[in-house]
């Protein structure tokens, strides 16, 4: 299962957009046939700026959703917008725009409606309509917005396509009179873009699907009508401008639900790509008109209308790369995530896990994800927000700093501190709609001293002795539930030998569970709401699993990895998430009698090639892997560990392996080809379990993230 919704085709529809957008200012077919030209560029075309629109729309909404600020967006489109105004200075100073009459006013009006240049005007138009959406939004519900948006492009149809026809009516032609002073044209902020920013975001708030067959009839039909009214209003010579059509409404409509339903890998470049050709194609028809005076190719370049178009449209794009090439270069600050030592995360194993994990579950059971310790190793914010887009809402952290993490990047759900948190920093808890553990009635005491009504699920002690109430401290619990500020949505324990099937510790850990019970079966006939129940972490759901309970707490497991090798009862499909790996830097020939590394505790009993590994103990990888006499992975092939771990790096054994080279990628955890080192043997090599290992994956490791 994807974990997220692929959006390739919209990406590849912004760039056939921005081609359209060039037709329309260069007319390809004109010097062909002019109905023809017509159908194509004043008609078909005029797809390209509302589906920027709904496109822009659209993200924007899930953007949001994500927890990312509207002011982001506007700044981007802001800065764009003032990036095209510089670009295009020239070619105003060149024209005379700076000498025309009431100078001031004319500057306004184009900043604010028609843009300072031709095609700049969609940009003050895109800010303005999201501006004027969010504020209905904020103020009415979306039937309302609707029904605003549409008349607003009623008013709008009037001075663009249906000028010729609504200005019969002499007040109504005084109206417009009067509207195209402030503005050239009613396709702007106010009337044209609004409507399609409204349908972008609402095709995204309510994940409108139809089947594809009905969008491909409702496309068809509506473009046959689409055609019949541009011609029939061209005909009647009625149109003021051509940009705003009655039918382009349901055929955007449509068109982007197709485009939705059609599956395929984010093309991120390709949105710089198409915003590049729309801001730069007005120079490209300088530049090639400029050509063709200087090679008197005017007629090719020119006149033939199809060439002038072609030519336009391939400097536009070779002019584009060119942009996206320099900028990506300006944009890496730093070195790649994988220039030294690295971990890569597999989000759709990740999401593969959390899915097979809750078809174990009884059905009312969610999946509370554990995402502490930096979701054991693999980036807690990225595994929480992947988790979050394939529909799970509920984490648990460790600490009150990790649950600030996740809620400042967008995090939704509910987020369980599982842990302490300073009593002093309870307006926290609250600030992010944080959820935190009581940890015993003293700890609910201070945490309710503050006047804010805090979240809390109560821990109660079964016998692991570690945090909680006690399970027979009824007097306490009740206590608890006396204190006012505190708003009790769950209680849960922790099993502390449910990876283990011996039978003492199947006995202790029903022990554990009854005592739970009897717990929450006391609190409930005292008339207490005991909340979401949870007993299970990941152990538990693989020995437990026929607990019924409102959460599990799934944490190694939902990583793919588990403890160590011990048998389970319940046999999960659960893919590896996470790989560990980094580079050869130098390669050396030691001969017999030569030692290796701090004390000289591995001496070559033949003469050897060895190869230092960029990544050590301040990484993550144990000091005490040598002695383990362990392996990594390289071409393919197993190549011993040899000598002491240090800091940084490590050396190993290359000499039955060919043509190794400085860079070549080392494998501690993960696979190469047909081999794999998993991390439960990795993690018993060392003397250790498989939590330890990845948790205490170093900072100084890059993350590379896999969709």
């Amino acid at each position: 299962m994807n974990i997220t919704k692929r959006y390739a085709t919209l990406d590849i529809f912004r760039l056939i957009a921005a081609f359209l957008i060039i037709a329309i200012h260069t007319s390809p077919f004109l010097s062909i046939n002019e109905t023809a030209d017509f159908i194509i560029v004043h008609i078909i075309a005029r797809v390209a700026v509302p589906f920027f629109f709904m496109v822009t729309g659209y993200f924007l909404y899930l953007s949001m959703e994500k927890g990312n600020k509207l002011r982001r967006t506007l700044n981007k489109l802001i800065g764009i917008y003032i990036i095209g105004i510089f670009l295009y200075l020239p070619l105003n100073l060149y024209g005379s725009y700076f000498s025309q009459e009431n100078l001031p006013f004319q500057i306004t009006k184009d900043l604010i409606f028609d843009g300072t240049f031709y095609h700049l005007w969609y940009l003050p138009a895109t800010i303005i309509g999201i501006l004027l959406v969010q504020f209905l939004l904020r103020r009415f519900r979306m039937i309302h917005v609707f029904i605003i948006t549409i008349v607003l492009y009623v008013i709008g149809l009037g001075g663009d396509s249906y000028y010729g026809i609504v200005t019969q009516i002499s007040t109504v032609h005084k109206s417009y009179d009067f509207l195209f002073k402030i503005m050239d044209y009613t396709r702007s902020g106010l009337f044209f873009a609004p409507v399609y920013l409204f349908l972008g975001s609402w095709i995204a708030y309510s994940k409108h699907k139809i089947k594809t067959e009905f969008a491909v009839i409702g496309l068809i039909i509506s473009n046959v009508l689409l055609m019949a009214e541009g011609l029939l209003l061209h005909n009647f010579n009625v149109q003021r401008h051509d940009s705003m059509y009655i039918m382009l409404l349901p055929s955007m409509y449509f068109l982007f639900l197709i485009l939705l339903q059609c599956n395929g890998n984010n093309i991120k470049e390709l949105r710089t790509l198409s915003m590049v050709i729309y801001i730069i194609h007005p120079w490209m028809i300088v530049i090639v008109r400029l050509i063709a005076k200087i090679l008197h190719l005017q007629n090719l370049l020119i006149y033939n209308n199809l060439l002038h178009f072609l030519s336009v449209s391939i400097l536009s794009l070779l002019a584009g790369l060119i942009v996206i090439y320099f900028f990506t270069r300006l944009k890496q600050k730093g070195p790649g995530s994988n220039s030294r030592a690295w971990v890569e995360v597999d989000l759709n194993a990740l999401v593969h896990n959390a899915f097979a994990l809750k078809e174990c579950l009884p059905k009312k059971c969610e999946l509370m994800a554990v995402v502490k310790a930096g979701a054991y190793g693999h980036g807690d914010v990225e595994t929480a927000k992947a988790l979050n887009k394939a529909g799970f809402h509920a984490f648990a952290v460790a600490t009150l700093t990790e649950g600030i993490r996740l809620r400042k990047n967008g995090v939704k759900g509910e987020i369980l501190i599982l842990g302490y948190t300073n009593p002093s920093d309870v307006n926290y808890l609250t600030k992010y709609k944080l959820t935190q553990t009581v940890l015993n009635y003293d700890y609910g005491k201070s945490l309710n001293e503050s006047s804010k009504q805090v979240k809390v699920h109560i821990k109660i002690d079964t016998g692991m002795h570690r945090l909680g109430e006690d399970y027979d401290g009824y007097d306490n619990l009740e206590h608890i539930y006396e204190l006012n500020n505190l708003k009790i949505e769950g209680m849960f324990t922790h099993l502390c030998t449910s990876d283990s099937l011996k039978d003492t510790d199947i006995t202790f850990s029903k022990l554990q569970i009854e005592r739970f019970y009897e717990t929450i079966r006391y609190l409930q006939a005292k008339g207490y709401d005991t909340g979401k129940l949870h007993i299970q972490s990941s152990y538990g759901i693989l020995n437990y699993p026929e607990l019924e309970c409102d959460y599990v707490r799934a944490g190694i497991a939902l990583y793919g990895v588990l403890s160590d090798r011990n048998n389970t009862r319940l046999s999960v499909d659960l893919k590896p998430v996470l790989s560990l790996k980094a580079r050869v830097s130098i390669i050396k020939n030691i001969k017999a009698n030569e030692s290796v590394s701090y004390g000289r505790l591995f001496t070559a009993k033949q003469n050897m090639k060895v190869a230092t590994v960029t990544i050590g103990y301040a990484d993550g990888v144990p000091r005490n892997l040598f002695e383990a006499d362990t392996y990594v992975l390289l071409h393919s092939q197993k190549a011993p560990v040899i000598g002491r771990i240090c800091m940084d790096q490590f050396v190993i054994d290359v000499t039955d392996i060919d043509d190794v080279r400085p860079g070549d990628i080392v494998t501690i955890i993960g696979n190469d080809g047909e081999e794999q080192i998993y991390c439960e043997d990795f993690a018993t090599e060392c003397g250790t379990i498989s939590n330890e290992i990845l948790s205490r994956l170093g900072s100084r490791l890059g993350y590379i993230f896999k969709h």
